[in-house]
C-alpha cells in the first residue's frame, strides 16, 4: 500500500505563489503528478511528470506552474507562480508505481487564491 503526504496548500492573493509537496512511500514511481478539483467541477489534470522527466501540462497553467520531481526523496514537487482565483481547488498528487502500473491518490491539499 502506497501512502502519499502532501503539504503546501493556503491561501494566497492574486499573483502569488505556492509551492506543493507530495512524499510517497518507498518505492519507485513512473508517473508523479498532480491533479484538481474546483468548486463544482470535475477533477482534472494539473501536471504530471514520468520517471524520465517528460511533462505534461494543463494548457491553463502553461507557463505559470512548473512540475518537478526528485526520485530519491519519492517526491514531487509543484510550483505555482502567478496564481488566479480559478486556480481555487483542491490539489490532489498522483502517482503510478513502476512495477505494477497501480495507481494511487493523496487526500489533497486546498489551494485559495483570493483577494
Amino acid at each position: 500500500q502506497v501512502q502519499l503526504v502532501e503539504s503546501g496548500g493556503g491561501l494566497v492573493q492574486p499573483g502569488g505563489s505556492l509551492r506543493l509537496t507530495c512524499t510517497g512511500s518507498r518505492t519507485i514511481y513512473s508517473v508523479m503528478g498532480w491533479y484538481r478539483q474546483g468548486p463544482g467541477k470535475q477533477r482534472s489534470l494539473v501536471a504530471t511528470m514520468t520517471d524520465d522527466g517528460t511533462t505534461e501540462y494543463a494548457d491553463s497553467v502553461k507557463g505559470r506552474f512548473t512540475i518537478s520531481r526528485e526520485n530519491l526523496k519519492n517526491s514531487v514537487y509543484l510550483q505555482m507562480n502567478s496564481l488566479m482565483p480559478e486556480d481555487t481547488a483542491v490539489y490532489v498528487c498522483y502517482v503510478k508505481v513502476w512495477s505494477n502500473d497501480l495507481t494511487y491518490w493523496g487526500q489533497g491539499t486546498q489551494v485559495t487564491v483570493s483577494s
